[in-house]
C-alpha cells in the first residue's frame, strides 16, 4: 500500500468505500426483505394448513349431506311412483264409470229430449188448430153479420 503524504484518501479509495457501503446497505436491505418474506411465507403456510384442517371435516359433512339427500330422493321417487299409480287407477275408474253409467245417462237424456220435443210439437199443433177454428168462427160471424145487416 502506498501512503500519501497529504494524509487524505485517494479518489479510488473513496469510490471503493462508497461501493462497499452501498453493497453493505443493499445486503442489509435484502436481508430485511428476505426476513419479511420468510414471515409472509410462514403465515401463508399456516393459512394453508388451517384451510386443509377445516376442509377435511367440511368434506365429511358434505358427504353426509349427499347421503341424506340421496335417501330423500329415493323417498320422493317412491312417492312419485305411488302418485302415478293412483292417477292411473283414477283414470281407469273414470273410464269405467263413463262406460257403465255415462252411456245409459246419455240415452235417458236423449229420450227425455225427444219426449219434450214431441210434447212441444203437439202443443204447437193444438194451438194452431184452435187459432184456425177461432179465425174460421170469426169469418163466419162476419159473414153472418153482413148478411143480416
Amino acid at each position: 500500500m502506498v501512503i500519501q503524504a497529504s494524509g487524505g484518501l485517494s479518489g479510488g479509495e473513496v469510490a471503493g468505500r462508497i461501493v462497499a457501503i452501498c453493497w453493505g446497505v443493499l445486503v442489509c436491505f435484502l436481508a430485511y426483505v428476505l426476513v419479511k418474506l420468510g414471515k409472509v411465507i410462514g403465515e401463508a403456510a399456516k393459512l394453508v394448513s388451517g384451510v386443509a384442517d377445516q376442509t377435511v371435516p367440511l368434506l365429511g359433512e358434505v358427504t353426509t349431506s349427499v347421503v341424506h339427500v340421496n335417501a330423500e330422493l329415493t323417498r320422493v321417487d317412491s312417492i312419485t311412483a305411488n302418485v302415478e299409480e293412483i292417477s292411473t287407477n283414477a283414470r281407469a275408474m273414470t273410464s269405467l264409470f263413463s262406460a257403465t253409467v255415462g252411456s245409459p245417462m246419455i240415452k235417458v237424456a236423449a229420450f227425455s229430449y225427444g219426449v219434450r220435443k214431441a210434447m212441444q210439437q203437439r202443443d204447437a199443433a193444438d194451438i194452431a188448430k184452435r187459432v184456425k177454428r177461432e179465425m174460421k168462427a170469426e169469418r163466419g160471424a162476419r159473414k153472418a153479420a153482413r148478411k143480416a145487416g
